[in-house]
């Protein structure tokens, strides 16, 4: 199947295939870890390049280079960035993400980040169904990287102070705080994201500061994502924002 175009806003869109796609948890992220204006960023294995591609459509960040270890996956995000007129912009790397620490000289792109995201595989190893596909395997199972690999590249590539932010289940918590600070990457806002009221929260946004002080964790009020009724609440309209799922 040849790709589609997904509007993201009036001027951006992305490209993305059977294999590569996003869904609400890339907004989420994206919407959490929204840069500042003149920030250089990146985005760990970026898939069809959704979050820099969001970023781009909604604030005005200096640069965006994308990691991603899938090459069909790096080819939608350059024609994406083409298609936009963003590629001064956004940039691709087809790279292993357990390789970023040991490269050197490094990309510049990658060098003192001020904001790495990562919507990382949600299964750790010898967990879950895996799918039999081998792109969205590598998506949902850390087979080709876990998030110690995730954690010691983002330190690798951000400057001092600088902001990783990350989405995971819940049941992860425990070692991701653990990995991040083993890494020097200190959590510093967490936020959980529930269904409805009353639900238990499905997902966690987290943001770590390289060489942060420890502790001075900001836990914010949970995110809904729907009303009693089914609908979105207010605050989920206003993260969509142009793009509304299943437009």
């Amino acid at each position: 199947m040849q790709p589609e175009l997904e509007p993201l806003s009036p001027s951006i869109s992305v490209f993305v295939s059977q294999t590569h796609r996003f869904n609400t948890d890339t907004i989420l992220l994206a919407h959490f870890a929204a840069p500042k204006r003149g920030e250089k960023c990146a985005d760990f294995g970026t898939g069809c390049g959704a979050i820099p591609l969001i970023w781009l459509a909604r604030y005005e960040p200096a640069q965006i280079c994308g990691v991603e270890i899938q090459p069909d996956a790096c080819e939608l995000v350059r024609q994406s960035a083409e298609h936009c007129g963003v590629a001064d912009r956004l940039r691709v790397l087809n790279l292993d993400l357990r390789q970023l620490d040991q490269t050197k000289p490094r990309d510049p792109w990658l060098e003192n980040c001020d904001l790495i995201s990562c919507n990382p595989p949600y299964k750790a190893q010898g967990t879950g169904i895996e799918n039999p596909e081998q792109g969205k395997r590598i998506a949902r199972h850390e087979e080709t990287c876990t998030m110690e690999d995730v954690a010691r590249a983002a330190a690798s590539c951000l400057r001092y102070g600088g902001r990783m932010c990350l989405c995971q289940r819940p049941e992860r918590l425990t070692d991701i705080f653990t990995t991040l600070c083993a890494n020097g990457l200190e959590p510093k806002r967490l936020r959980f994201v529930q269904a409805c009221v009353g639900k238990a929260p499905k997902l966690f946004l987290l943001q770590a500061r390289k060489n942060g002080q420890p502790g001075g964790l900001l836990v914010e009020p949970p995110l809904i994502l729907h009303n009693e009724d089914g609908t979105f609440t207010r605050e989920m309209l206003e993260i969509y924002g142009n793009y509304k799922e299943g437009h």
